[in-house]
């Protein structure tokens, strides 16, 4: 997958959170994606930004840990261009320090949960009902699992 990660704020620039995110990303390609390779942009901010777009795109007026956008809602991924756009998405580093201490588990792992996340939103799973949650936390774990961030407790409940 062709992840492109800009920043709000250099100072927010981290080799280590991009070696993560891009690791997330090359996995769900593996897993998910068809045989062209997928392109999708990632900004990383703070909980301020996350918190104008999360008013203005979602009506939601407080800071939340990711956004994503899909592209091509609803549309599949067809192969007749050298790679698909498939959206963007916003991870607040801010809010992704703050769930790490709250769940008690390392930055990286909130980062790689919040990564796959947001993938899985960008290609049409969702949360809404109780069975569309159970599916989405399956197939989270399962990804997370494949790249060794494995949870001693249970699944996250949203």
């Amino acid at each position: 997958m062709i992840v492109d990660i800009q920043y709000e704020d250099d100072s927010l620039r981290s080799e280590q959170n991009e070696a993560v995110i891009r690791r997330v990303c090359d996995e769900v390609g593996r897993v998910y994606g068809p045989e062209e390779p997928w392109e999708m942009s990632v900004l990383l901010c703070d909980n301020k930004r996350i918190h104008e777009l999360n008013r203005e795109y979602r009506h939601i007026d407080r800071p939340t840990d990711v956004l994503s956008f899909a592209l091509n809602e609803g549309d599949e991924v067809n192969g007749e261009a050298e790679s698909q756009l498939l959206g963007d998405l916003v991870i607040s580093l801010e809010r992704t320090a703050e769930q790490a201490k709250e769940y008690g588990h390392p930055f990286e792992r909130e980062l790689a949960y919040l990564t796959v996340h947001g993938c899985l939103h960008i290609l049409g799973y969702d949360h809404m009902t109780e069975e569309d949650k159970k599916e989405m936390r399956t197939e989270e774990e399962f990804i997370l699992g494949n790249l060794g961030y494995v949870r001693e407790d249970a699944p996250y409940n949203e």
